[in-house]
């Protein structure tokens, strides 16, 4: 372990001032600054907690919340939350049990205590009121998350843990080193993409084949600009650029453990700094075809029903809630349909006419969580199907279910017929 400055009112957390609380979030700060070798903290503007299900945390995780948040501790910047483990509205009509609720909402309380916005997605980069500035400092948690706010809004954060993104709320710091520091943001992997990328799902295919060869490394895309229209200045509507974007960095952090990624010409720091974010020593990868992805993220060929599609992983935007809305409008689905998102996205595409659109076809637009954290055993769904790499990644071995990945245009047709159809 190294030094660690801290400053009077730092310091004064740390001595138990400001009470057991405070002093708790700080000892875990301070501590994890010493391990990796921080000088100082750093302010941060923003927080995002991750490890918010029960079917995650479990009744250890419910009480630790609970025992911090009788402390007195509050948040000291504004922070949200990932999913949790159902919607709260409608637990019962979902078919979630009592038993996993009443544990979930316990520890829903347990954050409100102690000050966390009840936002429960993933995707805190589309909600306006995040209030995000460019190469702010954050302490985020979800990975996908991480990815996207640090490549595409050049957000400052390391893949914080759980409670380590908390305690980072409540001191209103997080230790300044990694991704934090101009050296951190480096590149030390090249990578080179010879092949089309054109939807989300081949994003995230790119995202598994990078993903799994690269580990955590920091990433510069040669020419993967040419595969993207233009990014807009405010990105929380979604739209094609985004979309592709945010599955990437989650397939990035799924099958690696990706917290920042470089596409030259494209994201902020490379237009703004060029190759001198490369580093002299940096590796290099070339991906010539996106098929051994497909093969493997598509890991039940032999499976053709499908009880459950599933869009939204990272959490829907309103671009692709209004996809799906205009594929089904006025029809009747086989199978059931999840799309997930986040409260507010979901209100705003009730305006639109869209959720509507797709509960009147039978599917749901779900929010506050995912298939990821839901307690999808209990629910009795044995296949899914979706186009997003990251759900490809997690559910098979979280939920126990068989998987079928592609394109939106197959899970929809999954939806409609309740059958996997054939390569579009």
């Amino acid at each position: 372990m190294t030094n660690l400055y801290l400053n009077d009112e730092e310091q004064a957390m740390l001595n138990g001032a400001f009470g057991p609380g405070v002093q708790r979030a700080m000892e875990i700060v301070a501590t994890l600054g010493r391990i990796y070798g921080a000088p100082d903290l750093a302010p941060i503007t923003h927080a995002q907690i991750a490890g918010v299900s029960y079917k995650n945390i479990g009744d250890a995780g419910v009480a630790f919340l609970s025992a911090w948040a009788a402390e007195g501790a509050r948040v000291r910047v504004p922070t949200m939350l990932n999913p949790m483990g159902m919607e709260e509205a409608r637990w019962q009509e979902m078919g979630v049990a009592e038993a996993f609720a009443k544990p979930q909402l316990e520890a829903i309380g347990a954050f409100s205590k102690l000050g966390v916005q009840q936002t429960l997605t993933c995707v805190p980069y589309l909600l306006p009121e995040a209030g995000l500035q460019r190469g702010d400092h954050v302490a985020w948690a979800e990975s996908s998350a991480v990815a996207f706010g640090s490549s595409i809004l050049a957000l400052r954060t390391n893949r914080e843990g759980g409670p380590s993104a908390l305690a980072a709320a409540i001191v209103g710091r997080t230790a300044r080193y990694g991704y934090h520091l101009d050296q951190g943001r480096q590149a030390n992997w090249v990578i080179e993409v010879a092949c089309p990328v054109r939807s989300i799902a081949d994003f995230g295919a790119l995202g598994y084949l990078v993903g799994k060869e690269v580990g955590n490394g920091c990433l510069w895309f040669s020419d993967l600009g040419a595969w993207l229209p233009p990014l807009p200045a405010d990105v929380t509507a979604g739209g094609a650029a985004a979309d592709r974007l945010k599955t990437l960095g989650a397939a990035l952090a799924g099958y690696g453990a990706v917290a920042l990624y470089h596409i030259a010409g494209y994201t902020p720091e490379a237009a703004a700094l060029g190759e001198t974010l490369i580093r002299p020593d940096a590796r290099r990868l070339r991906v010539e075809s996106l098929a051994p992805a497909y093969a493997v993220m598509d890991a039940n060929p032999e499976v053709s029903t499908i009880d459950l599609v599933t869009i939204g992983c990272p959490h829907a935007s309103l671009s692709e809630i209004q996809a799906v809305a205009q594929a089904v409008r006025g029809q009747k689905l086989a199978t059931q349909l999840w799309v997930t998102t986040g409260r507010s996205i979901r209100q705003h595409a009730e305006v639109a006419g869209w959720v509507h659109d797709i509960e009147a076809a039978g599917g749901l637009v779900v929010a506050d969580t995912c298939a990821v954290v839901a307690p999808i055993k209990q629910l009795g769904i044995k296949s899914m199907a979706t186009n997003a790499g990251k759900m490809a990644c997690y559910a098979p071995a979280h939920s126990g279910v068989t998987m079928r990945f592609g394109e939106l245009e197959q899970c929809i047709e999954a939806a409609l017929s309740g059958l996997w159809p054939a390569a579009l």
